[in-house]
């Protein structure tokens, strides 16, 4: 892994932690939070503070997430706005963060000065015992203070200036005014720079957990199911209609009845035919690194080269995208690659408007992981698990090529690739009270199919 490493391709973005106040801020909100704390006098965080290093350090990497539901977290500055999240058990648990430091970067700005924030996404289920259990997980709302519960007297102080300003007789009650005083010892003047971090809460309709070997729940779609990266009997009773990824043509199925993917070739805006040979490489670099067969080059000339090279012993999957692009390019008679074909998921993309894009594009990367672009994007755990286990020429490949390819201009690639923007989680309920905060193509060719009828 050490070759990610130094071409930032992994542990990249995190936030450093090197300062005695840094150190004493974080300690003091993992003794609270977890009843451990750090020997070490520098170490980096991802969004949600945890820490590789005190991970090794702890022997527990999951020392924030104990029981994989409910996701504690620290929060020494708002630059982990940016960060990543390693460890991630549930796909929606970035979001959530990010939206909610983006919501109270002002507030945490105050706060993290003098303390750290530490809290937790809290979805009332404190142990997935079974499969089954995701489904009793609606929502999830952040619950976060300071160590010295500065939130908590903030909302105190609130409550007695409410108090102060609304009964006839608080000027003369000098208990009152004392503990207000007090109190904005601790909370400064919060009329001028409130510090209440709310309790928002947030839908968890359509998700993935990495929880069971991996689960994928598409709960809120007209036609739900969910897909198992184990055996579908593995998972025991499940309440909705489970598939694993054996079952490609009823995967197929599924996409189609709820309208969640379209063909990239005809997607709008989009250079269908460079997106699919970019696929065939990789395909190409896998099939002949496999094989011991030399890479003599990663310019197009000499994958061309390649290509003739290996002649008979091109896997089906290249050929057919290969048809596809020829296609595109020439004309003639349209392809036909059904649902169970090699080729068949590589040439879907989620739709670009649809507010689960990412979940869909990550769930498609596991049905195609030849494609190591978008697997490296949408699923970084899946990759880095693949990566340990190729030859070392395909390692310097897709290394050297996401290094000087995706990474070069990572929001470009990504609008390229899937179009549109990432929506932000969605609320669970429409703000109200003091204390919540407000949010502010064509049809799809119909899968039964772009490439003719499923095959049963």
């Amino acid at each position: 892994m050490k070759r990610l490493i130094e071409a930032g391709l992994m542990f990249g973005n995190l936030v450093r932690v090197d300062s005695p106040a840094l150190v004493g801020r974080y300690n003091r909100a993992l003794r609270q939070l977890t009843g451990k704390q750090t020997s070490l006098s520098e170490f980096h965080i991802d969004i949600s503070g945890y820490s590789y290093e005190i991970g090794e350090e702890l022997g527990d990497h999951l020392y924030l997430n104990p029981g994989g539901v409910n996701r504690m977290f620290i929060i020494l500055t708002p630059q982990q706005k940016t960060a990543p999240l390693l460890n991630a058990q549930f796909s929606t648990s970035r979001g959530i963060l990010q939206q909610f430091i983006a919501e109270n970067e002002a507030a945490l700005f105050a706060l993290t000065a003098q303390d750290a924030v530490a809290g937790e996404l809290d979805n009332s289920v404190f142990e997935a015992t079974s499969p089954a259990r995701l489904f009793d997980i609606r929502t999830i709302t952040v619950v976060a203070d300071t160590t010295r519960s500065h939130v908590a007297n903030a909302r105190k102080l609130a409550a007695k200036i409410e108090e102060f300003q609304t009964r006839p007789d608080a000027w003369h009650d000098e208990a009152l005014i004392a503990e207000m005083i007090a109190l904005a010892k601790e909370t400064g003047d919060i009329t001028r720079v409130p510090i209440d971090l709310g309790r928002p809460s947030y839908q968890q309709g359509n998700f993935w957990t990495a929880l069971f070997g991996g689960v994928y729940v598409f709960r809120d779609v007209p036609d739900p199911a969910a897909i198992s990266l184990r055996p579908r009997e593995s998972l025991g009773e499940m309440p909705i209609e489970t598939l694993d990824l054996s079952q490609r043509n009823a995967i197929a199925a599924f996409l189609s009845r709820n309208d969640l993917v379209e063909p990239i070739i005809k997607a709008r805006g989009v250079d269908g035919a460079a997106i699919l040979r970019q696929k065939m490489d990789f395909i190409l670099v896998d099939a002949a690194t496999s094989a011991g067969i030399d890479i003599p080059g990663t310019d197009p000339r000499a994958l061309h080269r390649l290509a003739q090279k290996m002649g008979h012993r091109l896997p089906p999957a290249f050929l057919q995208l290969n048809a596809l692009v020829r296609w595109a390019l020439n004309g003639g008679p349209w392809p036909r690659i059904a649902s169970d074909d090699p080729a068949y998921f590589y040439t879907l993309r989620a739709r670009p408007d649809h507010p689960d894009r990412d979940l869909i594009n990550q769930l498609l990367s596991e049905l195609s992981p030849l494609d190591v672009r978008q697997l490296f994007i949408t699923h970084k755990a899946a990759f880095y698990e693949a990566y340990r286990s190729w030859p070392e020429a395909k390692k310097a490949y897709v290394v050297d090529f996401l290094a000087s390819d995706y990474a070069a201009n990572k929001a470009g690639a990504r609008e390229a690739l899937f179009g549109g923007r990432p929506t932000p989680p969605r609320p669970a309920v429409p703000a109200s009270g003091p204390w919540t905060k407000k949010d502010d193509k064509e049809d799809l060719i119909d899968l039964v199919g772009p490439w003719g009828a499923l095959r049963r």
